[in-house]
């Protein structure tokens, strides 16, 4: 089916979209899932890193990365005809943190990106979803070469909740995106169920 079109003698379905942000730490591959995954060209925000931000820039076990993300990066996936996500990738360091709070406004959740040889540098974006109640997920990046984890090793490294997930993925990899993307959009429409249940209660 053509996206847009509807089958013989149905009415055109009109696309629900939901806004997904991913974050996580400076060189997690933020810019890499959402452009292994979007279906338009994605818009990227990314400048080469400079000797003036060297000082606060912390390379370490990325130090061949050369560029960063200074506003965001954004993509769009269609899960089903009926469904479509808009995907805005934070940027990671922290001197560009004052705009999450404008990317973050009306979200449905986050998919936060980890590097288990840098777990630390997602701890910023676990708390700051989880003081705002946003449901989110931990993505847990494979890169090659890094120790592999179990999922409850990650989570009891970041002292998540319980009902926080946590799953693997290849940011590289369409197919494995895609599946963390589905998750997150679950969790978050269960986390949404059980607040509407604890308003009536």
């Amino acid at each position: 089916m053509i996206f847009g079109r509807s089958e013989r003698g149905k009415p055109p379905v009109e696309p629900v979209t939901l806004k997904i942000l991913v974050a996580g730490g400076f060189g997690v591959g933020k810019t890499t899932l959402v452009g292994a995954v979007s279906e338009i060209r994605p818009l990227r925000t990314e400048e080469q890193l400079s000797e003036t931000g060297r000082p606060v820039d912390d390379t370490s076990g990325v130090e061949s990365k050369s560029t960063t993300t200074v506003a965001m990066d954004f993509g769009r996936i269609t899960l089903r005809e009926d469904l479509v996500l808009y995907l805005f990738g934070t940027p990671g360091q922290e001197r560009f943190w004052f705009m999450w709070d404008e990317l973050s406004e009306g979200a449905l959740g986050a998919v936060v990106l980890a590097d288990t040889r840098r777990l630390e540098d997602c701890f910023a974006a676990v708390d700051y979803f989880e003081r705002r109640s946003i449901p989110f997920l931990v993505s847990v990046n494979c890169f090659e070469g890094a120790d592999r984890y179990p999922a409850e090793a990650v989570r009891q490294a970041l002292d998540l909740d319980d009902g926080v997930p946590v799953v693997l993925c290849d940011a590289r990899e369409r197919g494995s995106v895609k599946e963390v993307l589905i998750g997150l959009v679950r969790h978050a429409m269960d986390h949404a169920a059980d607040r509407r249940e604890a308003a009536l209660n």
